[in-house]
């Protein structure tokens, strides 16, 4: 079964709200951040390969992969099929990238289905493939499907807000950040979207070294 899905800025809103009743830090923080943005993206083959794409590089690295592969026309499920290894190199991407790329599309994922599906099964259809770790999975759930209740523990800028959030004297690892964010259910990637707003802002007013 499919729960909520936050769709416009009301569903951010109300999920907000709950946190703040929730937890007073939630509160603290969504007066030094103020609303929190919808962080909504299409979904399909495009967002996948994206994500793909901007694994373990700069955000200006992916951007540039991803305009290559736009000039070149290698942005839909077909055309990464059909291309050669040479030609996705040609745009830049490592050979394990390109590996990835044309697993996907030779996967042809139902995306229509994926929206119908509850949040463990996209999870484990997505990472059977390979290339998408649970990480890139929970992203897409979160920015692509608008699940209102998945969280991304490995995201190393959740942690960190986390860490700075709740006064830790260590970033939480990945297993502990998931634990804590049980008690924000079933709002967590409203949660999510809290801590990166935090992170942001936390970043922007100490000066990014």
């Amino acid at each position: 079964m499919v729960g909520r899905i936050i769709e416009t800025p009301a569903c951010v809103a109300e999920g907000a709200a709950w946190l703040a009743t929730r937890e007073p830090r939630f509160a603290a923080l969504l007066d030094e951040t103020g609303p929190l943005p919808l962080r909504r993206k299409t979904d399909g083959f495009a967002a996948l390969l994206d994500a793909i794409l901007g694994q373990q590089v700069s955000t200006a690295s992916a951007a540039a992969l991803w305009e290559r592969l736009e000039l070149a026309g290698l942005v839909t499920e077909d055309a990464v099929a059909a291309a050669g290894e040479a030609a996705l190199r040609d745009c830049g991407l490592s050979r394990q990238k390109i590996r990835y790329a044309r697993a996907l599309a030779e996967a042809r994922l139902d995306y229509a289905d994926l929206r119908e599906a509850p949040d463990s099964e996209v999870i484990a259809r997505l990472t059977a493939l390979p290339g998408i770790g649970r990480w890139t999975a929970e992203i897409y759930a979160i920015i692509s499907l608008g699940r209102a209740d998945v969280f991304a523990p490995g995201d190393l800028a959740l942690q960190e807000a986390a860490r700075m959030l709740f006064d830790l004297p260590d970033r939480p690892t990945e297993r502990a950040l998931r634990a804590m964010a049980e008690d924000w259910s079933p709002w967590r990637a409203i949660a999510a979207r809290a801590l990166w707003a935090y992170y942001r802002h936390m970043r922007s007013r100490e000066g990014i070294r």
